[in-house]
């Protein structure tokens, strides 16, 4: 809980501050139960109302937020779909142009710059699975084997990987060792090291509870990069089998699964990018990507919109590649498995490499196929028994947990509104930075 947003809001609604500073008291209690004494919940209430009426009004360029007047959870930021497809062109543009080969507005899975002797860096930072705030191991290991993707899917040999975590106030300090031991079960298999991090609250002594979150960066180098700009009508697309990640762990664990969590405890993906890059084949390569954001769905998306090309893919092709245990969960409970992150290797090379991608790939006991292929335009289909079908992201990915259930995948009725408002925020975003900077280049 946010005590400090939950005193703001209910100062904004101009009630009266002591009947606000009462009932935070009783709210600070029912969360910390035994572990603090009524008066001493009195004291906390009683601070952060103080500290809250200080920042409740504020004057400075500076300290003001640019507000969109939309909120994460309504343009579905972070969900995989278009909303948060749209705010990352947004982030792209906030950004701006830089010098780098590969940055945010190429919508890649790492950043790239050139480094000496005819090296690039490879750059990347996961955040851990939100729902997997209670199971520190699993959100470990799947967040520190998503930031070696990222680096493996540029070309890049990944050297080391740094980790954050943030645990609220009332978070069990084993929480941070369960979690980085997830993190370096996944160092110790690739003999990729944790070398490096961060250990803080989340909010400080503003947010009372249980919750985890944190994230894991890697860092890689490569003399030859394979970013999705790179695709090219007449490309194949190939992908190796996917059993999924924290998406799947979550659904498994919140629809009382649990017995397929156990499927996405590998390193599969990061031997097929080992196997590929020891076969010298990352030259025949025009481009990788794991099957993360959205799905295939999602990943289609980015990809066509990056190199300008159009893609089409066979289902049949696409399901049996899917871990059996896993499809069968998701297709028991009415998920669209083309919509959620598998995990799977997502390749895209010349046709007359593809036969010797799948060789190799094969000769590792790694399942993979051809799945598609690149032509000229744009957006994506997919080919059901003869029959092709729009092949567009959902406003999110595909509904995974009882509460996304609820919360659904459809567009909502003002979307383009919404996405003005945004994108205005964004501009107004550029316009700060640039008076900052303006400002101090005059010191």
């Amino acid at each position: 809980m946010d005590i400090e947003g939950y005193a703001k809001r209910a100062l904004l609604s101009e009630e009266k501050s002591d009947e606000i500073e009462k009932r935070l008291s009783q709210r600070i209690l029912e969360i910390k139960g035994n572990s603090i004494s009524k008066h001493h919940a009195n004291e906390l209430a009683h601070a952060v109302m103080v500290e809250s009426q200080a920042t409740l009004k504020l004057n400075k360029d500076i300290l003001i937020p640019i507000q969109s007047g939309i909120t994460m959870g309504q343009f579905g930021v972070g969900s995989r779909g278009a909303g948060d497809f749209f705010a990352h062109e947004q982030i792209a543009h906030v950004i701006g142009k830089t010098t780098a080969e590969v940055d945010s507005s190429h919508l890649d899975d790492s950043g790239v710059v050139k480094a000496s002797k005819g090296e690039y860096l490879v750059v990347t930072v996961d955040g851990m699975h939100s729902r997997l705030s209670d199971y520190p191991f699993l959100a470990g290991f799947h967040v520190a084997r998503a930031a070696l993707r990222d680096v493996y899917v540029m070309g890049a040999k990944p050297l080391a990987m740094l980790s954050d975590i943030h645990v609220a106030d009332d978070g069990d300090v084993g929480k941070i060792f369960d979690h980085i031991a997830g993190i370096t079960t996944v160092a110790q298999l690739t003999g990729i090291p944790l070398i490096t991090g961060s250990t803080l609250r989340i909010g400080g002594d503003m947010v009372i509870g249980e919750r985890m979150t944190g994230c894991v960066g890697a860092v890689g180098i490569t003399q030859l990069v394979s970013a999705r700009i790179q695709a090219e009508p007449g490309d194949l697309v190939l992908m190796t089998q996917g059993a999924g990640g924290g998406t799947i762990s979550t659904t498994a664990l919140y629809f009382d699964m649990h017995d397929v969590v156990d499927e996405t405890i590998n390193i599969t993906f990061i031997e097929a990018c080992e196997a590929i890059i020891d076969a010298g084949l990352l030259e025949h390569i025009h481009a990788m990507t794991d099957v993360t954001n959205g799905g295939i769905r999602g990943d289609a998306k980015e990809i066509s919109r990056t190199a300008g090309v159009k893609l089409v893919f066979k289902e049949d092709k696409l399901r049996a590649l899917v871990n059996p245990a896993v499809l069968t969960m998701l297709e028991m409970l009415k998920i669209d498995y083309l919509g959620v992150s598998l995990d799977a290797l997502l390749i895209i090379a010349p046709a007359d490499a593809a036969d010797t991608i799948l060789d190799v790939l094969r000769s590792k006991d790694i399942a993979a196929d051809v799945i598609g292929q690149i032509e000229k335009g744009s957006g994506a289909q997919l080919e059901v028994d003869g029959v092709i079908n729009d092949f567009s992201p959902r406003f999110r990915e595909s509904a995974y947990t009882p509460i996304k259930k609820l919360v659904g995948e459809d567009e909502p009725m003002d979307f383009n509104d919404m996405c003005n408002k945004v994108e205005r925020a964004a501009g107004e975003a550029v316009d700060k930075k640039n008076r900052i900077i303006e400002r101090i280049g005059k010191l």
